[in-house]
Protein backbone atom coordinates (compact mmCIF):
# COMPACT_ATOMS: atom_id res chain seq x y z
CA UNK A 1 0.00 0.00 0.00
CA UNK A 2 1.15 3.33 -0.71
CA UNK A 3 0.86 6.93 1.80
CA UNK A 4 0.01 9.74 -0.65
CA UNK A 5 1.37 12.71 0.32
CA UNK A 6 -0.30 15.22 -1.90
CA UNK A 7 -3.93 15.26 -1.05
CA UNK A 8 -6.75 12.90 -0.53
CA UNK A 9 -9.17 14.20 -3.40
CA UNK A 10 -11.11 12.17 -6.02
CA UNK A 11 -12.63 13.32 -8.51
CA UNK A 12 -16.32 11.55 -9.66
CA UNK A 13 -16.65 12.40 -13.23
CA UNK A 14 -20.00 10.08 -13.93
CA UNK A 15 -22.76 8.96 -11.27
CA UNK A 16 -21.88 5.42 -9.81
CA UNK A 17 -23.59 2.77 -7.22
CA UNK A 18 -23.56 4.63 -4.13
CA UNK A 19 -21.65 2.46 -2.41
CA UNK A 20 -18.05 3.61 -4.39
CA UNK A 21 -18.50 7.22 -2.69
CA UNK A 22 -19.81 6.27 0.49
CA UNK A 23 -16.49 3.38 0.79
CA UNK A 24 -14.27 6.05 -0.75
CA UNK A 25 -15.47 8.53 2.02
CA UNK A 26 -15.00 6.09 4.75
CA UNK A 27 -11.67 5.81 3.79
CA UNK A 28 -10.70 8.91 4.27
CA UNK A 29 -11.14 10.49 0.91
CA UNK A 30 -13.02 13.24 0.06
CA UNK A 31 -14.94 13.08 -2.86
CA UNK A 32 -16.16 15.96 -5.37
CA UNK A 33 -19.08 15.14 -8.28
CA UNK A 34 -19.58 17.94 -10.58
CA UNK A 35 -22.97 17.46 -13.26
CA UNK A 36 -22.24 19.82 -15.41
CA UNK A 37 -18.62 19.46 -15.61
CA UNK A 38 -17.02 19.89 -19.07
CA UNK A 39 -13.63 18.89 -20.62
CA UNK A 40 -12.72 22.83 -20.47
CA UNK A 41 -13.69 22.63 -16.95
CA UNK A 42 -12.31 18.82 -16.21
CA UNK A 43 -8.87 20.62 -17.51
CA UNK A 44 -9.06 23.74 -15.20
CA UNK A 45 -9.68 21.70 -11.91
CA UNK A 46 -7.68 18.17 -13.00
CA UNK A 47 -4.77 19.44 -10.83
CA UNK A 48 -6.83 19.40 -7.51
CA UNK A 49 -6.93 15.82 -7.26
CA UNK A 50 -5.09 13.35 -6.39
CA UNK A 51 -7.72 10.59 -8.01
CA UNK A 52 -10.34 9.77 -10.52
CA UNK A 53 -12.79 7.79 -10.94
CA UNK A 54 -14.69 7.36 -14.63
CA UNK A 55 -16.85 5.36 -16.68
CA UNK A 56 -16.87 7.04 -19.83
CA UNK A 57 -17.91 10.22 -19.94
CA UNK A 58 -14.42 11.72 -20.38
CA UNK A 59 -11.21 10.62 -22.38
CA UNK A 60 -8.35 11.11 -20.03
CA UNK A 61 -6.00 11.64 -22.84
CA UNK A 62 -2.31 13.12 -23.05
CA UNK A 63 -3.61 16.90 -23.00
CA UNK A 64 -5.63 16.40 -19.63
CA UNK A 65 -2.99 14.30 -18.10
CA UNK A 66 -0.71 16.55 -18.22
CA UNK A 67 -2.34 18.99 -16.44
CA UNK A 68 -3.03 16.45 -13.84
CA UNK A 69 -0.10 17.60 -11.27
CA UNK A 70 -1.39 15.59 -8.25
CA UNK A 71 -3.01 12.52 -10.00
CA UNK A 72 -1.87 9.17 -8.00
CA UNK A 73 -4.64 7.11 -9.46
CA UNK A 74 -7.27 6.65 -12.11
CA UNK A 75 -9.92 4.15 -11.82
CA UNK A 76 -12.33 2.74 -14.80
CA UNK A 77 -15.27 1.42 -13.60
CA UNK A 78 -15.74 -0.93 -16.43
CA UNK A 79 -13.20 -3.19 -18.20
CA UNK A 80 -12.10 -1.19 -21.62
CA UNK A 81 -9.29 1.15 -20.69
CA UNK A 82 -9.19 2.94 -24.33
CA UNK A 83 -10.80 5.69 -23.11
CA UNK A 84 -7.52 6.06 -21.01
CA UNK A 85 -3.85 7.27 -22.72
CA UNK A 86 -2.87 4.52 -19.56
CA UNK A 87 0.87 4.70 -21.40
CA UNK A 88 1.05 8.62 -20.66
CA UNK A 89 -0.18 8.10 -17.63
CA UNK A 90 2.61 5.15 -16.50
CA UNK A 91 4.98 7.68 -17.43
CA UNK A 92 3.68 10.12 -14.81
CA UNK A 93 3.74 7.60 -12.35
CA UNK A 94 -0.11 7.61 -12.29
CA UNK A 95 -2.02 4.09 -11.79
CA UNK A 96 -4.74 2.92 -13.76
CA UNK A 97 -7.21 0.44 -12.56
CA UNK A 98 -10.34 -1.30 -14.32
CA UNK A 99 -12.94 -3.61 -13.14
CA UNK A 100 -13.73 -5.96 -15.61
CA UNK A 101 -14.14 -8.73 -12.67
CA UNK A 102 -17.34 -6.80 -11.40
CA UNK A 103 -19.50 -7.07 -14.74
CA UNK A 104 -18.33 -10.46 -16.01
CA UNK A 105 -21.13 -12.48 -14.90
CA UNK A 106 -23.18 -10.16 -16.55
CA UNK A 107 -21.66 -10.13 -19.99
CA UNK A 108 -21.20 -13.95 -19.89
CA UNK A 109 -25.26 -13.97 -19.53
CA UNK A 110 -26.41 -11.54 -21.81
CA UNK A 111 -23.88 -13.24 -24.44
CA UNK A 112 -25.48 -16.71 -23.90
CA UNK A 113 -29.21 -15.22 -23.94
CA UNK A 114 -28.18 -13.49 -27.25
CA UNK A 115 -27.24 -16.75 -28.34
CA UNK A 116 -29.80 -18.94 -27.54
CA UNK A 117 -32.57 -15.71 -28.66
CA UNK A 118 -30.82 -15.83 -32.50
CA UNK A 119 -30.31 -20.01 -32.55
CA UNK A 120 -34.03 -20.37 -31.84
CA UNK A 121 -35.62 -17.04 -33.59
CA UNK A 122 -36.97 -16.04 -30.27
CA UNK A 123 -37.47 -12.21 -31.58
CA UNK A 124 -38.88 -12.90 -34.89
CA UNK A 125 -41.44 -15.60 -33.35
CA UNK A 126 -42.17 -13.23 -30.45
CA UNK A 127 -43.17 -10.50 -33.37
CA UNK A 128 -45.32 -13.10 -35.19
CA UNK A 129 -47.18 -14.27 -32.38
CA UNK A 130 -47.99 -10.67 -31.67
CA UNK A 131 -49.60 -10.79 -34.92
CA UNK A 132 -51.59 -13.57 -34.30
CA UNK A 133 -49.09 -15.51 -36.76
CA UNK A 134 -48.69 -19.24 -35.87
CA UNK A 135 -45.87 -20.70 -37.79
CA UNK A 136 -43.87 -23.54 -36.66
CA UNK A 137 -42.14 -25.24 -39.26
CA UNK A 138 -40.58 -21.92 -41.04
CA UNK A 139 -39.24 -21.44 -37.30
CA UNK A 140 -37.56 -24.46 -36.42
CA UNK A 141 -33.97 -23.58 -34.16
CA UNK A 142 -30.96 -24.62 -33.66
CA UNK A 143 -29.66 -26.04 -30.61
CA UNK A 144 -26.42 -26.16 -29.09
CA UNK A 145 -25.66 -29.44 -28.14
CA UNK A 146 -22.44 -30.59 -30.31
CA UNK A 147 -21.53 -27.65 -32.01
CA UNK A 148 -18.04 -25.95 -31.30
CA UNK A 149 -18.67 -22.26 -29.58
CA UNK A 150 -15.35 -20.72 -30.39
CA UNK A 151 -13.92 -17.71 -28.39
CA UNK A 152 -11.53 -14.96 -29.15
CA UNK A 153 -9.73 -13.68 -25.23
CA UNK A 154 -10.10 -15.33 -22.46
CA UNK A 155 -10.04 -13.37 -19.97
CA UNK A 156 -12.88 -11.98 -17.42
CA UNK A 157 -15.75 -12.42 -20.07
CA UNK A 158 -14.49 -15.20 -21.99
CA UNK A 159 -14.28 -17.36 -19.24
CA UNK A 160 -18.23 -16.40 -17.95
CA UNK A 161 -19.26 -17.15 -21.18
CA UNK A 162 -17.54 -20.48 -20.79
CA UNK A 163 -18.89 -21.15 -17.82
CA UNK A 164 -22.25 -20.45 -18.82
CA UNK A 165 -21.53 -22.53 -21.88
CA UNK A 166 -20.48 -25.54 -19.88
CA UNK A 167 -23.86 -27.15 -19.25
CA UNK A 168 -25.29 -27.04 -23.33
CA UNK A 169 -22.89 -29.97 -24.34
CA UNK A 170 -21.18 -28.06 -26.74
CA UNK A 171 -17.56 -27.60 -27.33
CA UNK A 172 -15.73 -24.82 -26.13
CA UNK A 173 -11.94 -23.79 -27.51
CA UNK A 174 -10.66 -20.56 -27.31
CA UNK A 175 -7.66 -18.90 -28.66
CA UNK A 176 -5.92 -16.15 -26.55
CA UNK A 177 -2.86 -14.23 -28.06
CA UNK A 178 -1.38 -12.94 -24.92
CA UNK A 179 -2.26 -16.34 -23.09
CA UNK A 180 -1.39 -20.30 -23.05
CA UNK A 181 -1.87 -23.14 -20.80
CA UNK A 182 -5.51 -21.67 -19.81
CA UNK A 183 -7.24 -24.56 -20.52
CA UNK A 184 -9.69 -25.40 -17.50
CA UNK A 185 -12.86 -27.48 -16.61
CA UNK A 186 -14.60 -25.02 -19.24
CA UNK A 187 -12.66 -23.97 -22.36
CA UNK A 188 -9.70 -26.20 -24.28
CA UNK A 189 -6.99 -23.63 -25.76
CA UNK A 190 -6.54 -23.96 -29.37
CA UNK A 191 -4.49 -22.41 -32.20
CA UNK A 192 -6.60 -20.22 -34.67
CA UNK A 193 -5.99 -22.84 -37.25
CA UNK A 194 -8.08 -24.97 -35.25
CA UNK A 195 -10.75 -22.23 -34.84
CA UNK A 196 -10.95 -21.24 -38.29
CA UNK A 197 -11.79 -25.05 -38.68
CA UNK A 198 -14.31 -25.65 -36.43
CA UNK A 199 -16.21 -22.92 -34.89
CA UNK A 200 -19.61 -23.07 -35.57
CA UNK A 201 -20.13 -20.31 -32.95
CA UNK A 202 -17.84 -17.46 -33.11
CA UNK A 203 -17.72 -14.87 -29.99
CA UNK A 204 -15.31 -11.74 -29.06
CA UNK A 205 -14.03 -11.13 -25.74
CA UNK A 206 -11.43 -8.67 -26.41
CA UNK A 207 -10.06 -5.11 -25.62
CA UNK A 208 -10.43 -2.06 -28.66
CA UNK A 209 -6.69 -1.99 -29.49
CA UNK A 210 -4.60 -1.39 -33.09
CA UNK A 211 -4.42 -5.27 -33.06
CA UNK A 212 -8.07 -5.95 -32.75
CA UNK A 213 -9.26 -2.92 -34.70
CA UNK A 214 -11.50 -4.17 -37.52
CA UNK A 215 -9.92 -7.79 -36.50
CA UNK A 216 -13.48 -9.11 -37.80
CA UNK A 217 -13.42 -8.22 -41.41
CA UNK A 218 -13.68 -10.00 -45.23
CA UNK A 219 -10.62 -11.62 -45.21
CA UNK A 220 -10.80 -13.30 -41.63
CA UNK A 221 -14.23 -14.07 -42.04
CA UNK A 222 -13.18 -16.25 -45.42
CA UNK A 223 -10.90 -18.42 -43.10
CA UNK A 224 -13.57 -20.06 -41.09
CA UNK A 225 -14.95 -23.45 -42.71
CA UNK A 226 -18.05 -23.25 -41.64
CA UNK A 227 -21.25 -20.81 -42.02
CA UNK A 228 -20.95 -19.61 -38.70
CA UNK A 229 -22.50 -17.30 -35.95
CA UNK A 230 -21.08 -13.89 -34.68
CA UNK A 231 -21.20 -12.65 -30.87
CA UNK A 232 -20.20 -9.44 -29.99
CA UNK A 233 -20.10 -8.39 -26.97
CA UNK A 234 -16.42 -6.48 -26.40
CA UNK A 235 -16.45 -3.35 -28.94
CA UNK A 236 -18.04 -2.13 -31.47
CA UNK A 237 -14.92 -1.86 -33.96
CA UNK A 238 -13.47 -5.12 -33.51
CA UNK A 239 -15.92 -5.78 -36.56
CA UNK A 240 -15.94 -4.18 -39.74
CA UNK A 241 -19.65 -3.81 -40.31
CA UNK A 242 -19.31 -3.30 -44.00
CA UNK A 243 -17.54 -7.18 -44.41
CA UNK A 244 -20.30 -8.10 -41.64
CA UNK A 245 -23.19 -7.10 -43.85
CA UNK A 246 -21.75 -8.80 -46.59
CA UNK A 247 -20.65 -11.66 -45.11
CA UNK A 248 -24.77 -12.20 -44.12
CA UNK A 249 -25.43 -11.46 -47.47
CA UNK A 250 -23.61 -14.02 -48.67
CA UNK A 251 -24.51 -16.47 -46.10
CA UNK A 252 -21.37 -16.98 -44.87
CA UNK A 253 -22.31 -15.92 -41.24
CA UNK A 254 -25.79 -17.17 -40.58
CA UNK A 255 -26.49 -14.41 -37.73
CA UNK A 256 -25.08 -11.89 -35.51
CA UNK A 257 -25.49 -10.75 -31.82
CA UNK A 258 -24.33 -7.26 -31.72
CA UNK A 259 -24.26 -5.68 -27.91
CA UNK A 260 -21.94 -3.34 -29.34
CA UNK A 261 -21.50 -1.54 -32.53
CA UNK A 262 -19.24 0.20 -35.16
CA UNK A 263 -21.26 3.67 -34.43
CA UNK A 264 -21.98 3.93 -31.17
CA UNK A 265 -20.57 6.90 -31.33
CA UNK A 266 -23.16 8.52 -33.64
CA UNK A 267 -26.94 9.51 -32.30
CA UNK A 268 -29.61 6.75 -32.56
CA UNK A 269 -32.67 8.98 -31.55
CA UNK A 270 -34.07 8.63 -35.05
CA UNK A 271 -32.93 4.82 -36.51
CA UNK A 272 -34.05 5.78 -40.10
CA UNK A 273 -31.90 8.80 -40.49
CA UNK A 274 -30.51 9.03 -43.62
CA UNK A 275 -27.30 10.29 -42.06
CA UNK A 276 -26.66 6.96 -40.61
CA UNK A 277 -24.66 4.34 -42.49
CA UNK A 278 -26.16 1.97 -44.85
CA UNK A 279 -24.71 -1.28 -43.37
CA UNK A 280 -25.98 -0.04 -39.69
CA UNK A 281 -29.80 0.00 -41.81
CA UNK A 282 -29.11 -3.34 -42.68
CA UNK A 283 -28.26 -4.75 -38.97
CA UNK A 284 -31.82 -3.29 -38.02
CA UNK A 285 -33.61 -4.41 -40.58
CA UNK A 286 -32.08 -8.29 -40.89
CA UNK A 287 -33.73 -11.24 -38.97
CA UNK A 288 -30.55 -12.49 -38.90
CA UNK A 289 -29.42 -10.11 -36.41
CA UNK A 290 -30.06 -9.31 -32.84
CA UNK A 291 -28.98 -5.90 -31.26
CA UNK A 292 -28.87 -4.47 -27.45
CA UNK A 293 -27.50 -0.81 -27.28
CA UNK A 294 -24.01 -2.21 -25.61
CA UNK A 295 -25.85 -3.17 -21.64
CA UNK A 296 -24.11 -6.86 -21.36
CA UNK A 297 -22.01 -5.38 -18.80
CA UNK A 298 -25.27 -3.08 -17.39
CA UNK A 299 -27.15 -5.18 -14.77
CA UNK A 300 -28.58 -3.88 -11.55
CA UNK A 301 -25.89 -6.26 -9.68
CA UNK A 302 -23.04 -5.74 -11.60
CA UNK A 303 -23.70 -1.73 -10.90
CA UNK A 304 -23.03 -2.86 -7.47
CA UNK A 305 -19.95 -5.51 -8.32
CA UNK A 306 -18.00 -2.53 -10.56
CA UNK A 307 -18.11 0.04 -7.45
CA UNK A 308 -17.03 -2.64 -4.97
CA UNK A 309 -13.86 -3.78 -6.90
CA UNK A 310 -12.80 -0.16 -7.85
CA UNK A 311 -13.17 0.44 -4.49
CA UNK A 312 -11.37 -2.13 -3.64
CA UNK A 313 -8.36 -2.05 -5.71
CA UNK A 314 -8.06 2.02 -4.80
CA UNK A 315 -7.92 1.24 -1.30
CA UNK A 316 -5.95 -1.54 -0.85
CA UNK A 317 -3.15 -0.02 -2.79
CA UNK A 318 -3.82 3.89 -1.39
CA UNK A 319 -4.34 5.16 1.65
CA UNK A 320 -4.87 9.29 2.25
CA UNK A 321 -2.13 10.89 3.68
CA UNK A 322 -2.18 11.48 7.61
CA UNK A 323 -3.67 14.63 9.18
Amino acid sequence: MQERTKNDKVLLLDTNHEILEKRLTEAGFSCDYFAKLDRDGLGSIIGNYSGIILRSRFRLDKALLEKAGNLSFIGRVGAGMEGIDVAYAAEKGIWCFNAPEGNRNAVGEHAMGMLLAIMNRLLIVDEQVRKGIWLREENRGMELEGKTVALIGYGNTGGAFARKLSGFDCSVIAYDKYKNGFSDDYVEEAQMERIFDEADILSLHIPLTEETTYLVRASYLQKFRKNLILINTSRGTCVHTADLVTAIEEGKVIGAALDVLEYESQSFENLHNTQLPDAFKYLTSSQKVILSPHIAGWTHESRLKLAKTIVDKVVSNFIPPAN
